[in-house]
């Protein structure tokens, strides 16, 4: 029988171990000008690649991460991941390149997403019906509440040690975290539920997935959904710093976004069961693609600029653009486990994969081309968002 912590008790630590991805990325925000300074000076758009490649490696990561759990069990998979992303904070806290300090974040964030990929396999393995769903939802709700605070926490540890504090701060949360969940919590996988691990077996699951048709559609719509919100949190700091001169108050500004934003995760529990799914993500992204093509006209005719009235246009606008990824992502996600049936556990990990490592594809070439404006993220949301409603109008009727 597998052994249960308090569920207060497990929640919190289950909280603590996703916090870790999402600490990781805001955490990071106002130490992109200093790292650019340091290690990239002639070409300061690189330092935005700090955050892309920790993502593309929490993409592999995803991937992997699940199966190999199904074979060796929960409490080692978490522990590796939590050392692995230790020790690629450890790397990147010590480069002295730009190439040394963005292999150190693909190893970081391959690591991170054992934790967050397995533990949502704990909950499997221990609950089920509305206390699986509770636990899902309060550790989701930290999960997104967590950018409202990463950045000024990430600020404070920059102000007192430098960029490389940042890390170090990282290197401390995994060890926290490894301590907490080593000493506490016992594996969850009851023995009769080990698989074998057999790379051919993987591969013909990743093919039934990626066979069905209305599958790659929802993974190519979660792709621009998360490429959009990606190129903003690549852009948003140097935006806030060089276009509107308020990199100090950055990461005010940042919480407060986060927290304006959860409320769309309320009003979608509140309409999805009265209107489903396909109107939430329509509504979504046409919002963005109205908000993106209102703000770009805005900014492209000089209505919108360097100026107060421009910032609140542009403070308006990321507000929409995070609003309604609580429309998207879980409706677009739960549509797409619907035709997947026995293969729902390796569905969830390659569809996290793709959407995540495609995503970073298509955002990381948008911060690259950032121009001191915020015109480059908004023609990209609105391309994202155009193409996503295009897509999602080829969706087959489910047989």
């Amino acid at each position: 029988m597998p052994r249960r912590l308090p569920q207060l008790e497990f929640t919190a630590l289950l909280a603590l171990l996703f916090a870790i991805v999402a600490f990781s990325i805001d955490a990071m925000l106002p130490g992109l000008p200093d790292i650019a300074a340091d290690l990239s000076p002639n070409d300061p758009n690189r330092a935005q690649l700090v955050l892309a490649a920790f993502v593309f490696g929490m993409g592999f990561g995803t991937l992997v991460s699940g199966p190999i759990s199904d074979h060796f069990g929960r409490k080692p998979l978490i522990l590796l991941g939590l050392l692995l992303y230790a020790l690629g904070a450890i790397f990147a806290g010590l480069s002295h390149s730009m190439e040394m300090m963005l292999v150190g974040r693909v190893l970081q964030g391959f690591g991170a997403a054992f934790p967050r990929t397995v533990g949502v396999a704990m909950v499997r393995d221990l609950y089920e019906g509305r206390d699986m769903a509770k636990i899902i939802s309060f550790v989701m709700t930290i999960f997104m509440l967590a950018p409202a605070v990463a950045p000024s926490v990430g600020a404070l540890i920059i102000g007192h040690f430098g960029w490389h504090g940042v890390f170090a701060s990282f290197v401390l949360l995994a060890a926290i975290s490894a301590l907490w969940f080593g000493l506490r919590q016992g594996e969850t996988l009851a023995p009769e539920n080990h698989r074998k691990l057999n790379p051919r077996d993987l591969m013909q699951g990743v093919r039934q997935v990626l066979g069905i048709y209305n599958v790659r559609l929802y993974i190519l719509i979660l792709t621009l959904g998360f490429a959009q919100m990606f190129s903003i949190l690549s852009s948003v700091q140097p935006i806030y710093d060089q276009g509107f001169d308020l990199g100090a108050s950055f990461p005010y500004w940042f919480g407060a976004t986060a927290i304006l934003s959860a409320a769309g995760a309320i009003i979608n529990g509140n309409l999805v069961t009265r209107l489903g799914m396909h109107v939430m993500i329509r509504l979504g992204y046409r919002i963005a693609a109205i908000a993106s093509l209102i703000a770009l006209i805005m900014n492209l005719t000089g209505l919108a600029g360097a100026t107060p009235f421009g910032f609140a246009v542009f403070f308006l606008w990321t507000v929409a653009m995070f609003f309604i990824n609580a429309f998207t992502f879980g409706n677009l996600n739960a549509l797409a486990m619907v035709p997947l049936g026995r293969l729902a556990g390796m569905g969830n990990s390659v569809i996290g994969a793709l959407f995540t490592m495609g995503s970073v594809v298509i955002a990381a070439p948008v911060g690259l081309m950032f121009n001191g404006t915020p015109v480059p993220v908004m023609v990209a949301g609105l391309i994202c968002s155009g193409l996503a409603l295009v897509l999602f109008r080829m969706e087959k009727p489910e047989a």
